[in-house]
């Protein structure tokens, strides 16, 4: 895997994956792209993850591979223990 940036800023947009006029589309920025994983996949309601884009510079993320980065090993974060 590509050595990537977690320290970067990162910005989310999501929406519940449907494509419907009108329909509000969440949106947050982070200060670290590894705040912004750990917020997809352990805060966002899972409906909201399959519409989920991550942008970190001009590279974008879709929720596979924002999943990747938060499996990866050198993901820097604490990783919400399993039930």
């Amino acid at each position: 895997m590509i050595k990537f940036a977690y320290d970067a800023p990162a910005e989310v947009f999501s929406n519940d994956g449907v494509v419907v006029r009108k329909r509000p589309i969440a949106y947050r920025s982070f200060p670290s792209s590894a705040e912004a994983i750990r917020f997809t996949i352990e805060q966002l309601p899972q409906i909201m993850q399959r519409g989920a884009v991550m942008e970190v510079g001009d590279d974008r993320f879709d929720i596979e591979a924002i999943r990747a980065l938060y499996d990866s090993e050198s993901y820097p974060l604490m990783r919400e223990a399993a039930d």
